[in-house]
């Protein structure tokens, strides 16, 4: 009999000792963007969050190259969490546009946070009143390889025209704002959210003014692309901006795959918002994001089930 014990003992110390017999963590890799980015700031707050007020969790906080990098370690099981427009996850998920059969259909949402607005500025002088007044016009539509730039196509195709059909440049927010102040552009795309630093330069320094997006294009848009939301830049976002200025917009989200189950995914969220206080008073750029709506216009990717779970709790979804 003691020998049997000996054994049974011997038996359950080694046990104890292999990797995974202890209680099993749950690794989670946190990407956003690089570190000089605000949102790799937070992503290493949040982590420290989950470590602290998770059992079983093993967060971490990884620079990466942005959305589309992100949601490619996803798909490579490199990453569990991550930040991305809307019509990223949406084009992963589905595999098209920079995914292109390369569809990670497990992709799912953790949460909405705010929205990046179309911020389409015009010179008073361009005599610019829709898109169909874009042929031949001088205009930056976003840095080369940017995702403004499927902005721009995208909506210029509701009046029928394309980049070719204008005088186009390849230019970042900081350059189009300066070629608009020494009148060497008709107009410039900008997409992030408001108040954005080069929308205001250029309304501050130069005679122009946001081009309203209509409700009829917007909803044109929506029946081609899921992920479009219609949104509105109050009036005095901007200096000399007096009215409400409608427009489109993407929401940027986090997404969260299905390697973090449901349990975890369910503490993540309920710690990432009981501690939404101290996020924002920490990272005022998370100010723009409203929890209310947390769970809107997700371009029709599913909440991930840990995540639905907290939200019908706290009554966001049924």
């Amino acid at each position: 009999m003691k020998k049997l014990l000996a054994m049974i003992l011997c038996a359950v110390l080694l046990c104890a000792a292999l990797p995974g017999a202890a209680f099993a963590e749950t690794d989670v890799n946190f990407v956003t963007a690089g570190t000089a980015g605000t949102f790799y700031a937070i992503s290493v707050e949040v982590v420290k969050l989950w470590n602290e007020n998770i059992e079983g969790i093993h967060a971490v906080a990884t620079p990466s190259g942005g959305g589309v990098d992100n949601l490619n370690q996803a798909r490579d099981g490199e990453a569990q969490i991550g930040i991305a427009n809307a019509n990223l996850v949406y084009q992963s998920m589905m595999g098209t546009d920079a995914f292109e059969g390369d569809a990670n259909p497990d992709i799912r949402i953790f949460a909405g946070l705010y929205y990046n607005p179309n911020q389409v500025v015009v010179t008073d002088a361009s005599g610019i009143g829709s898109f169909a007044d874009f042929a031949g016009k001088h205009f930056s539509v976003g840095a080369a390889g940017s995702t403004t730039i499927d902005e721009a196509v995208h909506h210029l195709a509701t009046a029928k025209l394309t980049l070719d059909d204008m005088k186009t440049e390849y230019m970042d927010v900081a350059s189009s704002a300066d070629a608009i102040q020494n009148k060497q552009l008709d107009g410039a795309w900008i997409m992030a959210g408001a108040p954005n630093a080069g929308v205001t330069q250029i309304l501050t320094s130069s005679d122009a003014h946001l081009l309203a997006i209509p409700a009829d294009v917007v909803d044109a848009l929506k029946a081609d692309y899921p992920w479009y939301a219609s949104y509105t830049i109050p009036a005095g976002t901007y200096a000399g901006q007096d009215e409400d200025v409608p427009t489109s917009a993407v929401k940027l989200t986090l997404f969260l795959t299905p390697d973090v189950d449901e349990e975890t995914a369910y503490q993540m969220a309920k710690v990432f918002w009981e501690n939404w206080d101290s996020l924002t008073e920490n990272f005022p750029a998370m100010r723009a994001a409203d929890p209310a709506k947390a769970c809107e216009d997700l371009a029709g990717v599913p909440l991930h089930d840990g995540a639905a779970r907290y939200y019908r709790e706290i009554g966001l979804i049924e």
